[in-house]
């Protein structure tokens, strides 16, 4: 290296996490809100509750958890040297709370009707890496619930999720297999 050149500057990450980690690994769904409370300055805690109400069919609520994330992502990266524009690697796993709040606000403000910043989102993910729309589509992207039999259900009943475009048909609950018993017979 000459005295022309200088080594590059690490790229802008965003803080570790592993209490956040823990405690969403450790809780369920219904404990999420519980861990953004705890930790309400995390990038991570808001993502997870944006893709929770996401896999909801909560856009609304998904679209604003999502950007409460993103931004307090971009806070914390910009204090670390980042500027909009620049990379922020999948490969650094902190950063994928900032990738995956990306892509879930991009999502909710689509299901929303707010096409443009959908686009402006999706582009802000693009330029941030290049790789990570693909990663999250295959790694995080969540699961659409869809009620097939619902606790009030007493009779046949058909309904439409509109959030998955999936007629249901509900009506009398199949019966468990039996076990076998400890012979091994039914």
């Amino acid at each position: 290296m000459t005295a022309d050149q200088s080594a590059p500057e690490p790229e802008a990450s965003l803080a570790d996490e592993p209490e956040v980690r823990q405690a969403l690994a450790e809780g369920d769904r219904a404990s999420v809100a519980a861990v953004v409370a705890g930790h309400p300055s995390s990038p991570l805690a808001w993502t997870e509750l944006a893709d929770l109400a996401d896999s909801e069919g909560r856009a609304i609520e998904s679209f604003a958890f999502a950007s409460v994330a993103a931004d307090l992502a971009r806070e914390q990266l910009v204090a670390g040297g980042w500027q909009s524009g620049d990379p922020v690697s999948w490969s650094d796993e902190p950063n994928r709370a900032y990738l995956r709040a990306l892509d879930t606000q991009r999502r909710a403000a689509e299901a929303l009707g707010l096409d443009d910043r959908a686009g402006r989102l999706a582009d802000e993910l693009a330029i941030a890496d290049p790789e990570a729309p693909a990663r999250i589509a295959s790694e995080f992207t969540p699961t659409q619930l869809i009620t097939i039999v619902s606790a009030h259900d007493s009779g046949t009943d058909e309904t439409f999720d509109h959030a998955t475009s999936v007629a249901t048909h509900t009506g009398d609950p199949v019966a468990e297999p039996a076990a076998p018993d400890a012979a091994g017979e039914d």
